[in-house]
């Protein structure tokens, strides 16, 4: 049985930092196992590809935790650096740029370049990776070390281990939520686990016209009657519901509970400017029915004044202003971008050890932990990387 210093479960953006931080400033024994067949495969994919990995406004009101202090400490660990740059310092300098938003991508926008990156390093730092590698049981021995199995049977041995698997979200990237398990076969609690970052259903009795339309809109999401979110961006109506940029973004606040989002169809006009041109439209013969034409897609524009079911303009200008559709829920899990939920943070340390069994640790989507869209879950898989590879290195310089 092959026996090494730290075995780390998940090839991931988590995964993967974690153990370049380790064999960079160590002669550790280190092995990555990864259930797919390819490591960074979920990192490649994000940003549409485009690799966004964090965001220059890092601050804590862009994540949900159960313990939201810990979390604030390790993603805000500089407050006289470049937030946003303290967990990317594993790449190369001055490779990232910002855009607009503050989302933060690589120069090159290319997400698998920074895969490569990772790669390359493992390779040169010596560090094992084993693909196609399902952990399927990790146990503590008499000793203090971890016995791994992975599925075909192999059993490794480990003085520390780092879960690092991700969470249940987008199972194409053997991210299916069965390492919850390996988390509570050594004691841990798991919070109840909704997807996040994801589409929404919604009632489509006044959207059944709009299929496939895109539109920069601004969306105010609701629950309990209270407005918790508002943001700008695109929305695509769908025969499920809504889609887009604008959506991702307040999606969770309807990870535990259902509401409804409100849509102004045409947020740089003011009421009062939308009634000014309906009603010169109206003077100079504007059919009923075309007169949001050339304002909002006609498309939409129909269907606002199917829906106001009156010629008043004031109500028409209302209902474009205030278009409202009940959500019912998400498309779930498999289209999510990550998990909102996970491994309590109320019994890990703030160095993302275990405080149930000593030298297990854990990085990134796995934990309770789940951010904003807009490069804040990177962020965290790699501040969280760089927590705990900190935390092993201290522990052996101790021993």
């Amino acid at each position: 049985m092959k026996s090494y210093d730290v075995i780390i479960v998940g090839g991931g953006a988590a995964g993967l930092a974690c153990g370049v931080r380790l064999a960079e400033n160590s002669k550790l024994k280190i092995l990555i196992l990864e259930a797919g067949e390819r490591a960074g495969k979920k990192l490649a994919a994000t940003g549409n590809g485009q690799g966004n990995v964090s965001n220059s406004d890092i601050s804590i009101e862009h994540y949900r935790s159960g313990n939201l202090s810990t979390v604030k400490k390790i993603i805000c660990a500089d407050a006289n650096s470049d937030l946003w740059s303290d967990g990317l310092d594993i790449f190369e300098p001055n490779l990232f740029v910002t855009d607009e938003r503050g989302r933060v991508y690589p120069s090159g926008r290319q997400a698998s370049a920074l895969v490569d990156c990772l790669l390359r390093k493992i390779s040169a730092l010596g560090i094992e990776l084993k693909l196609s590698a399902k952990v399927t049981d990790v146990r503590s021995t008499p000793d203090g070390s971890f016995e791994i199995t992975i599925e075909s049977g192999e059993k490794y041995l480990a003085k520390h281990v780092v879960l690092a698997t991700g969470g249940k979200a987008q199972k194409q990237f053997k991210t299916d939520g069965s390492a919850y398990k390996l988390a509570e076969k050594l004691g841990h609690r798991i919070t109840p686990l909704y997807p996040s970052l994801v589409q929404l259903k919604t009632d489509t009795t006044y959207t059944k016209t709009l299929k496939g339309i895109r539109t920069e809109c601004k969306v105010c999401a609701v629950v309990d009657g209270q407005a918790v979110r508002t943001e700008i961006g695109d929305v695509i109506f769908t025969d499920y519901g809504v889609s887009g940029n604008a959506i991702f973004y307040i999606s969770p606040a309807f990870s535990e509970k259902c509401g409804q989002i409100i849509i102004d169809l045409l947020p740089e006009f003011t009421n009062e400017k939308i009634t000014a041109i309906l009603n010169k439209r109206l003077a100079v013969g504007y059919p009923h029915a075309e007169i949001l034409s050339g304002l909002v897609h006609n498309q939409i524009g129909r269907a606002v004044i199917k829906r106001a079911a009156t010629e008043n303009i004031d109500k028409i200008v209302q209902t474009l202003k205030n278009f409202t559709l009940e959500v019912t829920g998400t498309l779930g899990f498999d289209y999510a971008q990550v998990t909102h939920g996970g491994v309590d943070m109320r019994d890990i340390s703030e160095n993302l050890e275990s405080k149930l069994v000593k030298n297990l640790y854990f990085a990134g989507e796995i934990l309770d932990v789940d951010g904003d869209c807009g490069g804040y879950n990177l962020h965290w898989a790699f501040t969280s990387a760089k927590t705990v590879a900190e935390a092993i290195l201290k522990g052996n310089e101790k021993a």
